[in-house]
């Protein structure tokens, strides 16, 4: 996902005490052809993390040890690749979600690969699944967080739906992401165009400017400084009870809490979500093929799916990856997410945004 994703990668790092083998260069750097060949090129935003002992145990099984290239936010990182096509700086992409997907292939940046196992994971995620161009690797749901402490304090009842949130009892309480400018921001859009329809989704978002909806850049500002139930927003006097982040969040509340709590701060409406599906493939061109299929089969592994949870807030795709127990616990789970197929985001989005900005702008 991209750099406003839940948590920044500076925050997840210093609260797990985990590192990722960042670059400041492409697998095209100095070194010998033996080096090269050793070396794994992973092109991601800003957000990826793995921990230093997984990455390690690839380079056991593999021999090869993973270089990672970041580049910003996920269409920041996608727009670098489209402008290097057929020259790319690494050897795997990772960080195109559904909302870009269309746009990546569109451009034919990946060679088609079927990933060793494959068959494990959920046949729901994989929009790629009879070309195997990109591979499904987590999944994750844009929804409305709420602060429970300003709900029970004011004797509110928690709004849960789209429908709910236009309602006066929560006039001025919500802020959102920019759509242009925050993957996030663009999800719980996308949400709204699925619920409302291409017809109803633009009536619903003037009701919502009605009603006092705040706009900021990206999840950063909104959850961190506008939000008053994040840790981040209680100190900044956030006066905003619900926020646009994601289901993870009240696990990431808990993990970074000291002492930890026994019930997360924040809650989830469970009927304002749409699912984000992030994807790697095996970018055209690239300089080690066989170390970047090795790579791919790596991150559908059990392995790295159950790392996953608690370094980038997203989950397994990979059958039988088990969750951490603190994301059991305090995680939503979403039963019925909207979605919106990659090739109508592809047909609209641009008119979808420019439409959004003129109703609420």
């Amino acid at each position: 996902m991209s750099t406003t994703k839940k948590l920044t990668v500076t925050a997840l790092a210093a609260a797990l005490g985990v590192s990722t083998l960042a670059a400041c260069g492409s697998s095209g750097g100095s070194g010998s052809s033996a080096e090269k060949s050793k070396t794994v090129t992973l092109v991601s935003h800003d957000s990826f993390v793995a921990s230093p002992s997984v990455l390690k145990e690839f380079t056991k099984e593999t021999g090869y040890t993973v270089h990672v290239l970041k580049s910003g936010d996920a269409g920041a990182a996608l727009n670098q690749e489209i402008l290097t096509k057929g020259s790319p700086r690494g050897d795997v992409f990772f960080g195109v979600d559904n909302t870009l997907l269309s746009r990546a292939l569109d451009h034919d940046l990946f060679t088609p690969y079927r990933a060793k196992g494959l068959g494990q994971v959920s046949a729901d995620v994989q929009l790629d699944a009879k070309k195997h161009r990109v591979t499904p690797i987590d999944s994750g749901d844009i929804c409305v967080n709420y602060d429970k402490k300003y709900f029970a304090d004011h004797k509110l009842a928690v709004p849960q739906s789209f429908d709910d949130l236009v309602k006066p009892e929560y006039k001025n309480l919500l802020v959102t992401e920019n759509v242009a400018t925050s993957s996030p921001g663009l999800g719980f859009m996308l949400g709204t165009v699925a619920k409302y329809g291409d017809g109803g989704w633009q009536g619903y978002w003037k009701k919502l400017k009605a009603n006092g909806v705040k706009v900021v850049d990206g999840w950063e500002q909104a959850y961190n400084q506008e939000f008053s139930g994040s840790a981040g927003g209680r100190k900044a006097k956030g006066d905003r009870p619900l926020v646009v982040s994601y289901a993870s969040s009240p696990p990431a509340e808990v993990v970074y809490a000291k002492p930890q709590p026994k019930t997360a701060p924040t809650g989830v409406a469970t009927s304002t979500c749409f699912r984000q599906i992030e994807f790697a493939g095996l970018l055209d061109g690239a300089k080690n093929p066989a170390g970047g299929k090795a790579l791919i089969d790596f991150l559908i592994s059990k392995k790295f799916q159950e790392d996953m949870p608690l370094n980038m807030f997203v989950d397994p795709v990979t059958k039988g990856a088990a969750l951490p127990a603190v994301f059991k616990k305090f995680g939503a789970r979403i039963p019925d997410p909207q979605t919106v197929a990659p090739d109508t985001i592809a047909k609209n989005r641009d008119q979808w945004v420019k439409t959004w900005s003129s109703i609420v702008l």
